[in-house]
């Protein structure tokens, strides 16, 4: 049995962060009926990140909506909003990511969603919360990441801002959703109240820049400064970063600047032996770093360094990856199914309890396929 087997969770959301949220809730066990337009649905089923269509619609939708059922409802029509209304009076949690306003107008606001069931657990997201004058801007990934700041910790100095190529706030977001619903969950079975989660998907972001957001408000608010080369960090010293070998690449995490002289054969960086200096002459010591790299393979770098335990690694794309036994080990991904036969392979949710994966074998709904089985079930 799952931890979340026998609570049912509506999901007004679409695009990403919200519906990441319910695929997780999803994977712990929960009963997901996601609410979609008619015709249309989910906008985020013909929002294609790629020019990868699986069974007629985009990759993403099919990544981000498995395990669910797909109820078709026109929420500004009065006999399909009230039954959603219905549903939600049996829900345990409610999921929405409507821009602030939006909501109120539909009448799936929190206060009025309280007289219907006063012990939900209500969770939305927004981009940059509920006041100020960021409200209504639009909340995309990249939007946030842009005004965020962490597009200046990336790269290299003089090359610009450069984004992370990821969805990364839609996930961040999603996960912090799932920590509040959880927390609301654990607090409702303490005291039999409901809980309303917000999370904006700014703050986010800006949480997962922690370290660097404190070290810039006790740093003077000191301008960030990138490495000129090698960048995997735009604080942290010499060596951080990756490096091209003869062959490929490998990175290196923190260690001692002078150990690895001695252990690479790399005279130069014998002389740096005060650690100021890791931070104060990054760039240069990172490029003297990288010409001497340059003239091995990977695999010869990584054979003097791992015994030694100095903190290195490959550097693999998914092809190199998914070949190697360290990956196999995790059997991470997963084969799934839709209601036609239509199978796809995805990645599965990485919680491990009590020794077992939490897999599922259903693939994403067809729009509105779950639709009459529920109105059945849970609504006439």
């Amino acid at each position: 049995m799952k931890p979340l087997q026998d609570l049912l969770v509506i999901d007004l959301s679409q695009f990403l962060s919200a519906p990441s949220a319910t695929l997780r809730l999803a994977d712990l066990g929960a009963r997901v009926i996601k609410v979609e337009r008619p015709e249309t649905g989910d906008i985020c089923r013909q929002l294609y990140v790629s020019n990868v269509i699986l069974n007629g619609e985009s990759s993403i939708f099919r990544a981000i909506n498995r395990n669910k059922e797909s109820f078709q409802a026109d929420l500004k029509n009065a006999i399909d909003k009230e039954r959603v209304l219905k549903l939600i009076a049996r829900a345990d949690v409610l999921v929405h990511n409507f821009r602030p306003g939006v909501i109120e107008r539909l009448g799936f606001d929190y206060e009025t969603i309280k007289k219907v069931n006063p012990n939900i657990i209500y969770g939305d997201i927004s981009g940059y919360g509920n006041e100020g004058p960021w409200k209504s801007k639009p909340g995309q990934d990249l939007l946030a990441q842009s005004l965020s700041g962490i597009t200046w910790l990336n790269g290299i100095e003089g090359n610009g801002p450069t984004p992370i190529g990821l969805a990364l706030v839609d996930i961040l977001s999603g996960a912090h959703l799932v920590q509040g619903i959880l927390a609301a969950l654990v607090k409702r079975s303490k005291t039999g109240e409901g809980s309303k989660i917000s999370i904006s998907m700014l703050e986010s972001i800006l949480d997962f820049q922690f370290e660097s957001i404190t070290t810039f408000y006790h740093d003077g608010g000191e301008p960030t400064v990138r490495p000129k080369n090698n960048s995997a960090h735009a604080y942290l010293g010499a060596p951080y970063g990756i490096y091209k070998t003869k062959n490929g690449y490998m990175v290196l995490a923190m260690g001692s600047i002078p150990v690895l002289g001695e252990l690479l054969g790399c005279e130069p960086l014998k002389a740096y032996t005060e650690v100021p200096s890791w931070f104060t002459k990054r760039d240069t010591i990172k490029k003297e770093l990288a010409n001497h790299l340059s003239t091995d393979t990977t695999e010869k770098w990584l054979s003097i360094l791992e015994p030694a335990d100095i903190w290195c690694a490959k550097v693999m794309d998914w092809d190199t990856l998914f070949s190697e036994e360290g990956f196999k080990v995790l059997d991470m991904i997963q084969t799934v199914t839709m209601s036609d036969g239509f199978e796809y392979q995805t990645t599965r949710c990485p919680i491990k309890i009590d020794g077992k994966h939490l897999t599922s074998p259903i693939g994403s709904p067809k729009l509105g396929e779950n639709t009459e089985t529920i109105l059945n079930e849970l609504i006439s």
